[in-house]
């Protein structure tokens, strides 16, 4: 099944390449639908997600960096700062 996009172009400018978006059984993961954005080759250029899902994207690359940070700051070996003493550098520094 494929959903055409050229309607959306009055609404929304797109680029000239996009022709249309592509929706097959075979790109449905975990109950979610994925569409793909393709060039006049049929080249996938692009996903369209939910802001749902993009949002969740978002928090999860979060977590993720908070979490390198973490490894990186422990593998440091450097002592760690109690959190008042931090709050307290931090607000020296703001003034």
């Amino acid at each position: 099944m494929a959903i055409g996009i050229r309607q959306l172009s009055n609404t929304f400018p797109l680029p000239p390449y996009v022709l249309e978006s592509r929706l097959t059984s075979s790109e449905i993961n975990m109950g979610k639908e994925r569409q793909f954005l393709v060039n006049e080759r049929g080249e996938r250029i692009a996903v369209v997600i939910s802001i749902e899902d993009y949002e969740e994207m978002l928090e999860e690359l979060e977590d993720l960096e908070a979490i390198r940070e973490y490894e990186e700051a422990k593998a440091s070996g450097e002592a760690p700062v109690p959190f008042d003493d931090a709050i307290a550098r931090i607000e020296r520094n703001r003034k």
